[in-house]
């Protein structure tokens, strides 16, 4: 079933996995449509107990090309710091999710589209992909996350270097550099983003849950901190479904041939 939030955004689920879909052809910019449907596909993914996993995908063209300019450049300062809390809003949602996510890029994912991929767990990009801040020769600088996500994923030597130059980054340098995970041939990364969320929806959704938010929080924090969330997680899990059942497999088979058998 497919459920559409406004007029580019669309959900749909098989086999307890949500594709997130941008299409507003011709490259997908990122308007305040595609930005308020993001925000309710990530709520509605984030609270229905039947989605294990989601992916967030602009087609088999383009996954973002980023923000649209001619909808930008008409506002002033007041209308430009709403609508830039509005997309980080939006885009903490996606990365909020509370199940494991993967970006399926092919094409470009340029200024909120880079952003916008970076919101995910993992990254899955076709081989001819292109990334890219390329906000410095608008003469302003990333405002979704750019900054942000891109220093905690890459570094913020190599950050600042894509930042800086705004160039355009291709899909093995990405690799290379920690910005993507896997490079699969085009046409392919739906179908790749699919196999490696699979082996996670028959998973234990709850532990799942439990490690996302650890290390995402853990990443904001001084490691004294992370640790003391990491132990309140870690005991929230005891006496849960997750945990009696991964424990009783691992009672029963033995280190290395205990598999989780939960739901």
């Amino acid at each position: 079933m497919t459920v559409s939030f406004g007029e580019f955004v669309t959900v749909e689920v098989e086999d307890a996995i949500a594709v997130i879909r941008i299409d507003r052809p011709k490259m997908n910019a990122l308007n305040g449509a595609i930005r308020d449907g993001l925000r309710d596909a990530a709520r509605s993914v984030s609270a229905d107990e039947q989605v294990r996993a989601a992916i967030v995908w602009g087609g088999e063209r383009v996954f973002a090309a980023g923000a649209d300019i001619k909808e930008m450049e008409q506002y002033g300062y007041a209308e430009i710091v709403l609508w830039g809390r509005q997309l980080q809003d939006a885009f903490r949602e996606l990365a909020a999710i509370p199940k494991p996510t993967v970006a399926a890029v092919e094409g470009y994912a340029l200024g909120g589209g880079m952003e916008l991929s970076m919101t995910c767990d993992f990254r899955i990009a076709a081989d001819n992909a292109t990334f890219g801040q390329p906000e410095i020769l608008l003469g302003i600088i990333p405002g979704a996350g750019g900054t942000q996500r891109l220093a905690r994923l890459v570094g913020p030597a190599k950050a600042k270097d894509l930042v800086y130059s705004g160039r355009f980054v291709p899909a093995q340098e990405a690799l290379a550099i920690g910005l993507v995970d896997e490079l699969v041939e085009p046409g392919t990364v739906l179908a790749a983003a699919k196999a490696k969320l699979a082996p996670y929806v028959n998973g234990p959704a709850l532990a799942l849950r439990a490690a996302k938010e650890a290390i995402d929080r853990g990443l904001d924090v001084d490691l004294d901190t992370g640790l003391a969330i990491e132990t309140a997680l870690f005991a929230g899990l005891f006496g849960s479904d997750d945990q009696r059942s991964g424990m009783a497999s691992f009672v029963a088979n033995g280190p290395g041939k205990a598999t989780f058998t939960g739901r």
